[in-house]
């Protein structure tokens, strides 16, 4: 039986073909599946083609042409999809069908586990199943009809190997032990959560809007939230009801007239038709007389709690722990995910892999259990520590202050004390020269394939 990267593709216009390919679908275990739309002349991505390949078939299902909601169906249904970089699909195929895949196989997060970092489609396939898929014209325009005969080609190449694909990958990550971490790692990106923009949290997207203050920040939330809301009603994009540029020069003028708002830079002729300068108007108003208690403010940013000297370390111990594991490097851990370690809030690096390759070893080093140093020839090495702290260079009384800005730094976050904490940053206290971790492999992460 030839595999679905052999056969032609199937263009699929009317309800009939559909059915039929959704009751083949529904009988398999897994599938390939991608999507094509645009985002560039609307407020919500308008699909415009689905491509799904199985066993011997490639079939490219055409939305504008007919109905495929029913696809939520076999999204529902028992078989594993099949899938690379799914976070946009899956937002998109949520809102066509109504469904997302019950179950999720993304090649690109799978290859962070094979030591690849977030690899192209087509990268991937060339690596791993030495294959070269056809170049695609990022200009192209999916919604245009007829599709040409070069669209169909590419838009098939874009699912006709992904199993393939799977197979080679989960062979590769089980015999590396990996294949339920990345099995894991799939399901949290199936299990995000894809929720509706808030229209009164948009004003978090303004440039430098951390910096506003006082009534500023009120007028801000509702002249953005107008705006979120007169672009989903349009279906326009953004842009096209008020620029970015109009929108922040809007907060920090806060117009009171229809001149004045005219007068404001960035602000077109075009954004104001239709009765929006009233609109505009009227919510610089209402955030300018905003309660403090209807004021939704952003979340406050994780790495601005954490001491920066802390988590350049501890990213230096988890890019070495990267190139050990043959890692992903941002796959282990982020800087976000460092920062709510060394703030003790739990998060990635309290659980699971994460906490078996990442989080032991940087609570180890932060808790002045070991050292970081530089081993020649092997890069950072965790060993054991001698407990005598070692100096860090400056003279006694001269630039003292400008000399334990390091450890000052290091002494305000999590550790017990500043002796411990520079040790750890500095990698330098006087050594044992006993390395924590035998084998290579497991010199500064946990036990690792």
């Amino acid at each position: 039986m030839p595999r679905s990267d052999q056969v032609a593709p199937e263009l699929v216009e009317d309800p009939q073909r559909l059915a039929t390919v959704l009751q083949a679908l529904a009988g398999e275990d897994r599938y390939g599946i991608d999507t094509e739309f645009h985002l560039e002349r609307t407020y919500h991505p308008r699909l415009a083609l689905v491509q799904v390949a199985w066993a011997d078939r490639v079939a490219l299902l055409d939305p504008l042409a007919v109905d495929i909601s029913p696809l939520g169906e076999v999204l529902r249904g028992p078989g594993t999809a099949v899938v690379h970089a799914a976070d946009q699909d899956l937002t998109v195929l949520d809102a066509a069908c109504g469904a997302v895949p019950s179950s999720l196989f993304d090649t690109q997060v799978a290859a962070g586990f094979l030591g690849m970092s977030t690899p192209s489609l087509s990268r991937l396939t060339e690596r791993m199943l030495r294959v070269t898929l056809p170049k695609s014209d990022r200009l192209t325009d999916w919604v245009a009809r007829p599709l040409t005969a070069k669209q169909l080609t590419y838009a098939a190449g874009d699912v006709a190997h992904l199993l393939a694909l799977h197979d080679v990958m989960v062979e590769r990550l089980r015999a590396l032990g990996r294949l339920d971490w990345a099995l894991d790692e799939c399901s949290q990106v199936l299990s995000a959560p894809r929720r509706p923009a808030v229209p009164e949290e948009a004003w978090w997207r303004i440039r430098d809007h951390r910096q506003l203050r006082g009534p500023a920040r009120g007028v801000a939330q509702e002249v953005a939230a107008w705006r979120e809301r007169r672009a989903a009603e349009l279906d326009l994009p953004r842009r096209s009801v008020l620029s970015d540029l109009a929108l922040s020069a809007i907060v920090h003028r806060a117009p009171r007239s229809r001149a004045e708002l005219q007068a404001v830079r960035g602000v077109e002729a075009r954004h104001l038709a239709n009765g929006a300068a009233s609109e505009i108007l009227a919510a610089v108003a209402r955030g300018q007389a905003l309660p403090a208690d209807e004021l939704r403010l952003p979340p406050e940013v994780r790495e601005e709690r954490a001491e920066p000297a802390f988590v350049a370390v501890a990213s230096g111990l988890v890019r070495q722990i990267a190139d050990e594991q043959r890692f992903d490097t941002s796959l282990l851990a982020t800087r976000a995910d460092l920062s709510d370690l060394l703030n003790g809030v739990t998060g990635r690096l309290d659980h699971g892999w994460r906490r078996q390759l990442v989080g032991d070893p940087v609570r180890r080093l932060l808790s002045g259990e070991v050292a970081l140093a530089v081993q020649p020839g092997r890069g950072l090495v965790l060993e054991q520590r001698s407990g005598v702290p070692a100096s860090l260079g400056a003279e006694p009384g001269a630039g003292a202050e400008d000399g334990a800005d390091a450890v000052g730094a290091v002494a305000a976050g999590a550790v017990a004390d500043a002796a411990t904490r520079s040790d750890a940053v500095a990698g330098a206290a006087t050594r044992s020269d006993a390395v924590v971790g035998v084998p290579a492999g497991e010199a500064v992460g946990g036990t690792g394939a």
